[in-house]
């Protein structure tokens, strides 16, 4: 079943170049591209940053996926708080 599109709107660009898209997207990032002078397709998006983007690899999502199942079946403790430390670099001196 094909869907209608919606009418075009007509915007008015304020004079600080700004136009506005309505309150369901206040707050969200979009994609503008400029296939030509005068025509836009704007697109919502969301933006991953540079030093988060490992984040969404596969490889990832894997060892949080598996950080998460020993983290179930293994409770906190402090039975070897010194040795811990240690073992990462955090030594008290």
């Amino acid at each position: 079943m094909a869907t209608a599109a919606p009418a075009p709107a007509v915007k008015v660009v304020g004079a600080n170049g700004q136009i506005t898209l309505g309150k369901q997207y206040a707050g969200r990032q979009v994609l503008v591209e400029q296939s030509e002078p005068g025509v836009w397709i704007v697109r919502t998006a969301t933006v991953i940053p540079d030093n988060e983007r490992w984040l969404h690899l596969s490889a990832a999502a894997a060892d949080l996926q598996a950080a998460m199942a020993w983290s179930v079946s293994h409770s906190p403790s402090d039975a070897d708080l010194e040795g811990n430390l240690k073992r990462l670099g955090h030594d008290r001196r």
